[in-house]
């Protein structure tokens, strides 16, 4: 029973990953699995998490954009709070992506708030 489960909940999140990715490349945007060190790139995708850090003493509003091939990490430095931008928002991000700490960041982005995500 456990390994029908585990296979549903899998199949269900292999779905909803490539929902994600179809959506991403429909609005024309690079995936985040193409993105490139110092380069600029569009992505779109759902907002998993957002949370308030502090960067050597400066808020900074942290979220994790997945558009299905991967997250990306967007960084607005000295926001505590943006309006619309919470988890389960689908979102484009838009600005220069660089890797931090092995992973691809955005910081300070334009972006573009779409309708809330179902489910």
């Amino acid at each position: 029973m456990r390994e029908v489960l585990r296979s549903a909940t899998a199949n269900r999140a292999e779905f909803e990953a490539s929902q994600e990715r179809r959506k991403a490349v429909r609005v024309g945007c690079t995936t985040v699995a193409a993105v490139q060190d110092r380069r600029r790139a569009s992505v779109a995708g759902v907002l998993r998490s957002v949370t308030l850090r502090a960067r050597e003493n400066v808020p900074a509003l942290e979220a994790e954009l997945f558009d299905g091939t991967g997250s990306l990490r967007v960084v607005w430095l000295g926001q505590r709070r943006i309006a619309g931008i919470e988890p389960g928002r689908r979102a484009r991000m838009e600005g220069l992506v660089c890797l931090s700490d092995g992973r691809p960041t955005m910081y300070n982005p334009r972006y573009e708030l779409e309708g809330r995500h179902a489910g």
